[in-house]
């Protein structure tokens, strides 16, 4: 976030590249980097001459290079954008022979997502010698908390901690995603508000009692009347609470329980760090360590497993999946 907040501040401050090739598996910073470029660079009655969004897809890198070449028209500078340029992967490193002569009028952004360049090759070096190159890493579930955090205080709102892991367990570590429901949230909240549970439940649709997170606690305190409850809610809306992203989830918990039991030092830091959670979730691994043994855990994994075969269909008979999901929790608790 650091490097884009400097990116930012340096165009505001004149020292503006002349290409920007932005690459990396987290598309979130890729496209805020770009669309700052693409609303501030040129005023507004400067972008229709000067000012172009092409496709990977739609282009070829010579293309791109013959549109990069021209002059801007009664302006200091053109912008070309390429979206989606990982389309041109197998040709991407034809762009070294504009990085070594780019012209000093074009600003050309190159989005590059999901993929990277060989940071070995030519087109990087020569890239890095006259532009930028910004690689958009993807975020640990552990560090996406803060993120949000951090973006809701530079906004004047505040989370409360469930609400946080209730909008990463549903959404996952996709920022596009979880930025567009925070903006949800904003519009409907006023300012300097915490955003609570409640509130996603209302306003973005997740249930505060029955998901994912709260299955996942309800386990490892083996509370069978919680357990209970929450999957005959699942079976009742599977859209919702698709089967397949709860034994995942529950795979995920049981391996990272596995794991707990290996540690030396179980202080509240070093189990975070070691399992890659929030420091707020060691409490559950604690107490689900107490009911699950090793042993059990281990058996746990292959129940999950067995699960998850059935529930592709394999050897099944065709059960349903909210039957799958009763059999294998049953089985796990007792």
């Amino acid at each position: 976030m650091s490097d884009v907040t400097k990116i930012v501040s340096d165009i505001n401050n004149g020292d503006i590249k002349p290409i920007y090739f932005l690459m990396g598996e987290e598309p979130y910073y890729i496209d805020k980097i770009s669309e700052y470029i693409e609303n501030n660079i040129l005023a507004e009655e400067e972008k229709g001459f000067n000012q172009m969004v092409l496709y990977g897809r739609d282009v070829t890198i010579e293309e791109i290079i013959d549109n990069a070449k021209r002059f801007p028209m009664m302006a200091e500078r053109q912008v070309v954008i390429v979206k989606e340029a990982q389309d041109l992967s197998r040709t991407i490193e034809k762009l070294v022979s504009y990085a070594k002569q780019p012209q000093p009028s074009t600003v050309l952004v190159i989005c590059y997502k999901y993929k990277k360049i060989d940071k070995r090759k030519s087109l990087y070096k020569e890239i890095n010698k006259v532009g930028l190159v910004y690689e958009s890493k993807k975020l640990y579930e552990n560090h996406v908390a803060d993120w949000i955090r951090r973006v809701l205080a530079g906004k004047k709102y505040k989370i409360d901690t469930k609400a946080t892991l209730m909008l990463i367990e549903f959404l996952g570590t996709d920022l596009s995603k979880i930025n567009n429901e925070l903006n949800k949230l904003m519009l409907v909240l006023p300012k300097e508000a915490t955003i609570t549970p409640e509130a996603i439940e209302d306003n973005i649709g997740i249930s505060k009692d029955y998901n994912n997170f709260e299955l996942r606690k309800a386990v490892g305190e083996r509370d069978v009347l919680k357990v209970n409850r929450i999957i005959n809610h699942f079976a009742q809306n599977q859209k919702a609470n698709p089967m397949i992203m709860t034994i995942s989830l529950l795979n995920s918990f049981f391996t990272q329980l596995l794991i707990y039991h290996s540690l030396k030092d179980k202080s509240k830091n070093s189990v975070a760090k070691a399992l890659g959670v929030n420091p707020f979730f060691v409490s559950d691994y604690t107490v689900a360590a107490k009911n699950y043994p090793m042993r059990k855990v281990s058996q746990v994994i292959g129940l999950l497993r067995n699960a998850d075969v059935k529930s592709k269909g394999v050897g099944a008979n065709a059960l349903p999946a909210g039957d799958i999901l009763k059999e294998l929790l049953f089985k796990i608790i007792h």
